[in-house]
C-alpha cells in the first residue's frame, strides 16, 4: 500500500512542527499536511495593535502559516514611528497604521489575506472578537489591555460546578515591550491567570504633586503635566481633554513651552509631551523582534499542538547580556473578570433602566454610561445615537421580560469605571438571578454567591 506523499510548503521549519510527532507535544495533536492545510484556511487571527509590536507580530504570523489576520488600531503613522515600525515609510506618515501595515505585509507574503481596521478596540461590538480562534495583542497600554481581556473573558462559560467549559474558552497571547525588557505571556480565560489576575504586575504611572506642578516645575515632565492637568482645565472648562486628537495635544505641547520657557526649563518636544500625557513607553526594535518571535510561536502552539504552551508568563531583559525566565502565575479564583461573573440579584418587576443605575451603586462595579446585551442581543446602547434611539423603548421594560423570562442569564454590560483618579472604558459580566422564579430562593443564591 502506497505511502501518502505530504507535499511540502515554503517553510522548511514550519512543517517540522506540523507534520511530524514529537516528545513535548499539545495533548490534541494530529500532525499532518491536513493540520497545516486547516490552519492556513480556517484558523483566524486578530492581532491588536499595528505600532511597533504589531507590525512585528503581522510579519511573523503571517510567516507562521495563518494566513487569515485582522488588525485593528485607532492611530495613524507619525514621523517618529519610523526608526522602529519597519512596514511604514515616510510618505506614508498620516495614514492609518492598521491599514498600511496590512497593505505591506500582504505584498512580501504571497497567499496572506489581512482585513484591517481603522478604530478604537471599543467601537466594535462583542460579536466582532468572537469570530476568531485567537487574539494576539501588540498594545502599550494597560487600559487597552484590560477591555480585551475582558471581551476574550466574557465569552468564558462555566457549568453548573462553576468549572469553566472548553469549547468558549477564547484564548489571549499579549506581548509587551519598554526600551531593551519585554514580556509574552498566553491567556486560557478559566485556565491560566488572566490580565486582571495579575494587574499588579504592572507599576502605577508616576503623579507629581499639583503644588510642585503649579509652584516649582523643576523639568520638562512638570511643564507638559502643569498643562495637562492644570492648564487644560483653566481654558477649557467642563470640556474632557482627549489625548488622542491631535488639535488637542498641540495646545498641551505649546502651553508646556510657554510654561519652560517661563521658568528656564529645557527639553519640551512634542513627542516628549506626547509620552508623558499618554505615558508612552520607549521602544527598541530588536526587543519588539524577540518580545514578537516568542507570541508568534505561543500562537502556533495554541491553535496546532504542536508544542505545549508557555506556563505562563516569559520576561525578556537585554539591558545588560540577556536574561529570560519563565514564571507560572496563579489564577486568581474571585477574579471579576475570568470568574464566573459578578452575582446579580433581581427582582422580576425591575426596569432596564433601574438595572442601569444599580450598577452605578454596586461595590464591585461602580460602571457608569453602562450599554446592555444579552445573547448577542442590544438591549440598551449608550452610543452611537441611532442604536441609542433604537433600543431606548426598552429601558421602561423589565429585564425579566427582555431576558425571555428566565430565571437566571448572563448579561454583558460595558461603560466607564475609575482607577487611579483615572475613567476607563471596561466590560464586565454578570451572572443575573431573579427571585421566586422557578423556585430560585434566598438561600440558593446564598449558596451561588
Amino acid at each position: 500500500m502506497a505511502e501518502t506523499v505530504v507535499q511540502p510548503s515554503r517553510s522548511r521549519d514550519l512543517d517540522k512542527l506540523l507534520l511530524r510527532p514529537g516528545n513535548i507535544i499539545g495533548n490534541n495533536f494530529d500532525p499532518g499536511q491536513e493540520l497545516r492545510d486547516d490552519l492556513a484556511e480556517y484558523v483566524k487571527v486578530l492581532v491588536v495593535g499595528a505600532g511597533g509590536l504589531g507590525c512585528e507580530l503581522l510579519k511573523d504570523l503571517a510567516l507562521s502559516g495563518f494566513k487569515n489576520l485582522e488588525v485593528i488600531d485607532m492611530d495613524t503613522i507619525e514621523v517618529t514611528n519610523l526608526n522602529r515600525q519597519f512596514l511604514f515609510r515616510f510618505e506614508d506618515v498620516g495614514k492609518p497604521k492598521a491599514e498600511v501595515a496590512a497593505k505591506r505585509v500582504m505584498e512580501r507574503i504571497s497567499g496572506v489575506n489581512i482585513k484591517p481596521h481603522y478604530c478604537r478596540i471599543e467601537e466594535k461590538d462583542i460579536d466582532f472578537y468572537s469570530d476568531f480562534s485567537i487574539i494576539v495583542l501588540g498594545l502599550d497600554s494597560i487600559e487597552a489591555r484590560s477591555y480585551i481581556n475582558a471581551v476574550a473573558c466574557s465569552f468564558l462559560e462555566y457549568d453548573s460546578d462553576d468549572k469553566p467549559r472548553d469549547e468558549t474558552m477564547k484564548p489571549l497571547v499579549d506581548g509587551g515591550t519598554e526600551g531593551f525588557k519585554g514580556h509574552a505571556r498566553v491567556i486560557i480565560p478559566g485556565v491560566t491567570p488572566c490580565f486582571e489576575c495579575t494587574i499588579w504586575l504592572f507599576p502605577p504611572q508616576v503623579k507629581f504633586p499639583l503644588c510642585t506642578l503649579a509652584e516649582t516645575p523643576r523639568t520638562a515632565a512638570h511643564c507638559i503635566e502643569y498643562a495637562h492637568l492644570i492648564k487644560w482645565d483653566e481654558v477649557h472648562s467642563g470640556k474632557t481633554f482627549d489625548p488622542d486628537d491631535p488639535e488637542h495635544m498641540k495646545w498641551i505641547y505649546n502651553e508646556a513651552v510657554k510654561r519652560a520657557e517661563l521658568f528656564g526649563i529645557p527639553g519640551v518636544t512634542y513627542s516628549l509631551t506626547q509620552g508623558v500625557v499618554k505615558n508612552i513607553i520607549p521602544a527598541i526594535a530588536s526587543t519588539n523582534a524577540i518580545v514578537s518571535a516568542a507570541c508568534a510561536l505561543e500562537a502556533l502552539k495554541i491553535t496546532t499542538g504542536c508544542s505545549k504552551t508557555l506556563s505562563n508568563y516569559l520576561t525578556y531583559n537585554g539591558a545588560e547580556g540577556l536574561h529570560t525566565k519563565v514564571t507560572e502565575f496563579v489564577r486568581d479564583k474571585d477574579c471579576l473578570v475570568c470568574g464566573p461573573g459578578v452575582l446579580i440579584e433581581l427582582e422580576t418587576s425591575v426596569t432596564l433602566q433601574k438595572f442601569i443605575e444599580l450598577l452605578e451603586k454596586h461595590p464591585d462595579l461602580l460602571l457608569s454610561k453602562a450599554s446592555v446585551t444579552h445573547q448577542g442581543s442590544s438591549l440598551y446602547m449608550q452610543a452611537p445615537p441611532v442604536l441609542e434611539e433604537m433600543t431606548r423603548s426598552n429601558l421602561n421594560l423589565p429585564l425579566f421580560d427582555l431576558m425571555g423570562k428566565t430565571s437566571r442569564g448572563t448579561i454583558h454590560v460595558t461603560g466607564t469605571t475609575s482607577k487611579n483618579d483615572t475613567k476607563t472604558s471596561v466590560l464586565r459580566k454578570l451572572r443575573v438571578f431573579f427571585k421566586g422564579v422557578d423556585g430560585v430562593t434566598d438561600m440558593e443564591m446564598a449558596g451561588g454567591a
